[in-house]
């Protein structure tokens, strides 16, 4: 009797595991499957597959706050906040006044090197957002030329340290959770160095492949500005001609928008009605022209806000607004401010402003009020480009005693003197006494998007290791691989998440590819090192599309870029940059 109640009991068991295995599998595939073939928000998929894990009981709400609280995760948030104080020092647009001369190599070189330095200590979006704007006022240059090898720069250099580049530190988060250790401060720099070394020659040599779009044509085509035709307006019943609209400068009136219908191109005799939206293409900072004509009224201006105050963002992948027009999304109530220009290169924008749905990377022309600055919801949505209302910029005391403490910092962390999490936390508490950031800026810029993903992707890679799924993928993995050099395993990890960052985003690819990498490790009997390591070099292989990293979607139409110009002048690069990484990481991390 008792036998057959220990059979029975066995045999439930062995169901159980069973049946949490193909849950957790299941969980996996559907994760990755949304992340690849639906625009649906990251944060959101990885949370509702934490939510599942949670209610199907293959993990506990203590390993969901353990995980919520991993110290390599909360590292990574204080290096975000901190960053917020990064982005006032002076130095680095000191050193950009330099940066451009008349040689175009010149110029990608002193670019690249400068970038590639402080993207290695301070946030990438922070660095090409500061340059950005210097580099697209450049008159020896084309904005064109010097845009996308920011971006490419600040990737490079990211890799060089543990804090260059978030995917860095969420692999070492993974490693920390599953061996008790994360990584070194400049792990990564015997293969990084050369791997950026070797990328910037490349982009050197390959700069016949960057477009070389007309700096005066950029301008003219620039945004697409509206301004309605009030009913009192003396405009009515006059020709474009008559009343001047033909001869504006910097602005060009493209099209029509009367009720359902689009007149375009517009005929110099055609006459205004009530009512009539006219699109304007040009330079959004000669908007105040408009005003100037009778009863022709900007939304920004009937709103009350200042037409001369012009904010510029970039729309982010997977902000709340992406997929509505802007009339549904009621951009005006949301972040108190009015679009008055949009730019998106690559599609031919027509009709009314507000029927026009808003997409990611998206350049949009804001007139701002006086409470857009301390919108909660601005990080979610938008990257400030250039704005006069951005934060103040630091004394240059304080500059420098934030610079000598920064460094003291990285210095004892490097070391291994301090740990890394409570060197940031002496910084961010020194920030906050030296007011160099305060609360709004610390709740405004706070990732709770990237702490929702790393934080799930560590549960539902607890559940995996949980349920027993790891090693029954590295049991059923062993036979498929057995022979197999692991190099060629290593390839294919590397590969694999080159793949899939050019599919969604870096750190949703290095955080889906951790588990993937470390199974097949084990498959092989290899040390997991090279492993982990090829997944933070492929995630930041960012290099072919505007959407696998933030910096290349920042530049797109700064630069007026199109997608095969990513593929085109990416492609060098990549190559090169794999090639060096393949080459040294099983020199450097022995399998």
């Amino acid at each position: 009797m008792e036998s057959a109640y220990s059979d029975t009991s066995e045999t439930f068991g062995h169901l159980k595991i069973l049946l949490d295995i193909s849950l957790i599998m299941l969980v996996v595939v559907w994760l990755v499957t949304t992340l690849l073939v639906t625009r649906w928000s990251a944060p959101w998929v990885f949370g509702s597959a934490l939510l599942a894990c949670l209610l199907m009981g293959l993990v506990d709400i203590n390993t969901v706050l353990a995980k919520a609280t991993n110290e390599g995760l909360v590292t990574l948030l204080l290096l975000m906040l901190i960053s917020v104080g990064f982005e006032r020092l002076p130095w680095l647009l000191i050193m950009s006044r330099r940066m451009v001369v008349p040689s175009l190599a010149g110029s990608l070189l002193r670019l690249s090197l400068v970038t590639a330095f402080f993207s290695a200590f301070v946030n990438n979006t922070a660095v090409v957002a500061a340059l950005a704007g210097v580099l697209r006022r450049s008159r020896l240059h084309a904005p064109s030329q010097l845009l996308l090898p920011l971006s490419y720069a600040a990737i490079l250099g990211g890799t060089l340290t543990l804090i260059g580049t978030s995917t860095n530190l969420i692999v070492s988060s993974f490693l920390q959770e599953t061996t008790g250790q994360g990584l070194d401060f400049f792990a990564f720099l015997p293969v990084a160095l050369p791997a950026a070394i070797g990328g910037i020659l490349f982009m050197v040599l390959f700069r016949h492949r960057l477009p070389k779009h007309d700096q005066t044509e950029l301008q003219i085509s620039e945004h697409l500005i509206e301004a309605e035709v009030l009913p009192e307006s003396k405009l009515i019943g006059r020709s474009i001609l008559e009343n001047g609209l033909r001869d504006l400068d910097d602005l060009f009136l493209v099209e029509i928008a009367r009720g359902d219908q689009v007149l375009s191109p517009v005929a110099p005799s055609q006459r205004i009605e009530a009512g009539d939206r006219l699109i304007f293409s040009g330079d959004i900072s000669r908007v105040g022209l408009l005003s100037t004509f009778h009863g022709l009224q900007l939304f920004a201006i009937e709103e009350g806000l200042l037409s001369d105050n012009i904010t510029e963002v970039i729309l982010l992948p997977n902000a709340t607004v992406a997929g509505q027009t802007i009339k549904e999304s009621s951009f005006r109530a949301r972040f108190d401010a009015a679009v008055v220009g949009i730019r998106r290169d690559g599609a031919q924008l027509s009709g009314k402003l507000g029927g026009i749905t808003l997409q990611p990377g998206d350049y949009l022309a804001l007139a701002v009020g006086p409470d857009f600055a301390q919108r909660m919801n601005l990080g979610r949505n938008f990257l400030v480009v250039n704005s006069q209302v951005e934060a103040r910029r630091l004394p240059m005391s304080v500059s420098i005693f934030v610079t000598a403490a920064v460094v003291a910092v990285v210095t004892l962390a490097a070391m291994g003197k301090l740990a890394l999490v409570t060197g940031l936390a002496f910084l961010l508490a020194t920030f906050l006494a030296l007011g160099v950031v305060d609360g709004a800026d610390l709740r405004r810029r706070f990732p709770f998007e990237m702490w929702i993903i790393i934080a799930s992707a560590l549960t539902v890679a607890q559940g995996l290791q949980d349920t027993g799924a790891v090693a029954a993928a590295a049991t059923w993995a062993a036979p498929l691989i057995t022979g197999i050099d692991p190099l060629w395993t290593l390839i294919g990890v590397y590969l694999l998440t080159v793949l899939l960052t050019e599919l969604m985003t870096n750190n949703a690819a290095a955080a889906l590819m951790f588990p993937v990498a470390w199974t097949l490790a084990l498959s092989t009997g290899a040390d997991p090192m090279p492993f982990v390591m090829a997944i933070a070099f492929g995630a930041s292989a960012s290099f072919l599309t505007p959407f696998g990293y933030t910096t290349n979607l920042m530049v797109q139409n700064l630069g007026s870029y199109q997608r095969a110009d990513y593929f085109r002048y990416g492609l060098p690069i990549t190559l090169v940059y794999s090639a060096v990484v393949l080459l040294l990481l099983p020199r450097v991390f022995p399998l």
